[in-house]
């Protein structure tokens, strides 16, 4: 019976003799070295990371769809099919993704209303046009309300998810994407199956960034991006920046997030 590590072995020789087959044995035992030696790397950096974790809590299931279940806001959370959507402890993160995109004169598009924290950092400098997507149709109705206060007339809010209605918006200076899986299966595919949950949304900011526009997220690994979420970046883009952002204050009873500090992620120069 063969050992875990006869096994490991085992995929391990098979994976050099498959990898760049016309390569010599160098330069293929060079590349499957690297990338075992990352990974070891990235296990490292995964265990001194938790020791900055709060407890959290279990994420119940979304049993009706997001866009369709009524919000509640609970203690500066808002939670839609028993999913904390946002909460204010996000105020920082919200802030430095708005740096990144918003400017005066700039339009900005901005997926998902939230509790509108991130839309009115937004407002603060003064875009020519802000247009925000709200899937959830009584969010749509509290960013309607909030749209027609003094100050806000460069606002439109768009109802409708993200995929049926952004080819119809245009191009912008700016995009800004934070929402939430609407059900289990973008859940699964997209936040559990994707390098980040914004990759699907990927060729979607490259096809509407206006030249020299940028597209901003927010990831959960911390200090660095995994070459899988690199290498899906670069494929829509020629230029990506992080900016480390520290000092988040989740609640212990978080269920998306168990760490004071998040990596915002600034993608430009669309290679489409």
């Amino acid at each position: 019976m063969l050992r875990h590590t006869d096994k490991f072995d085992a995929s391990l020789s098979e994976i050099s003799k498959s990898l760049l087959a016309p390569l010599s044995e160098q330069p293929r035992d060079w590349l499957l070295g690297r990338a075992l030696d990352e990974l070891v790397s990235d296990l490292t950096a995964l265990d001194a990371a938790a020791e900055n974790m709060v407890s959290g809590a279990p994420r119940p299931d979304i049993v009706e769809p997001v866009d369709s279940a009524a919000p509640t806001i609970v203690d500066g959370s808002l939670l839609v099919s028993g999913q904390q959507v946002m909460q204010t402890w996000e105020k920082p993160l919200m802030k430095a993704m708005a740096e990144q995109v918003a400017g005066p004169g700039r339009s900005v598009l901005e997926i998902g209303f939230g509790l509108g924290i991130s839309a009115g950092y937004i407002q603060e400098y003064r875009p020519a046009r802000h247009t925000i997507v709200e899937a959830n149709p009584q969010v749509f109705e509290t960013a309607v309300a909030w749209s027609r206060e003094p100050g806000h007339e460069n606002t439109e809010i768009v109802f409708g998810r993200w995929q049926e209605v952004i080819d119809s918006l245009g191009r912008f200076d700016g995009i800004f994407f934070d929402t939430y899986p609407l059900d289990e299966n973008e859940f699964a595919s997209h936040f559990l199956g994707g390098s980040t949950y914004a990759e699907h949304f990927f060729p979607a900011a490259a096809g509407h960034l206006t030249e020299g526009g940028s597209f901003t997220y927010y990831s959960n690994e911390i200090d660095s991006l995994s070459r899988r979420h690199q290498r899906s970046l670069l494929h829509y883009f020629r230029t990506i920046r992080m900016r480390v952002v520290d000092g988040l204050r989740p609640p212990p009873d978080c269920s998306y997030w168990w760490a004071p500090s998040m990596v915002v992620v600034t993608a430009s120069e669309s290679r489409y």
